[in-house]
């Protein structure tokens, strides 16, 4: 299982195992990571999923659709890194995959 990795803005790490197939935000949900609420289930109708994803992975896991680009106007402190992490498709690709959460959502 591929490994993702949450940071919080207080630096406290989560890593955990994910599904292949699953979101980042799932595996979030599932694992009681802080600061992913997720408010829409994953439907691409909020931001309250948005995370930074960590520079030397950004290409990796492609850039956001339109309908996303839309969903990320109504976060805050977006970067050209944002993304919504229901978005995020884990595949084995994504091993070591890390992102930052927003402090606005802690």
């Amino acid at each position: 299982m591929p490994k993702i990795i949450y940071i919080e803005q207080n630096g406290e790490r989560h890593e955990i195992d994910a599904k292949v197939g699953n979101t980042v935000m799932e595996g979030a949900i599932k694992n009681n990571v802080p600061g992913i609420d997720a408010d829409c289930g994953g439907a691409c109708a909020c931001a309250t999923c948005h995370v930074y994803v960590a520079e030397e992975w950004f290409e990796k896991v492609g850039n956001p659709s339109v309908m996303e680009e839309s969903m990320l106007d109504f976060a805050q402190d977006v970067r050209p890194t944002s993304r919504l992490s229901c978005q995020i498709r884990i595949t084995d690709a994504l091993d070591g995959l890390t992102v930052e959460l927003p402090e606005s959502q802690h």
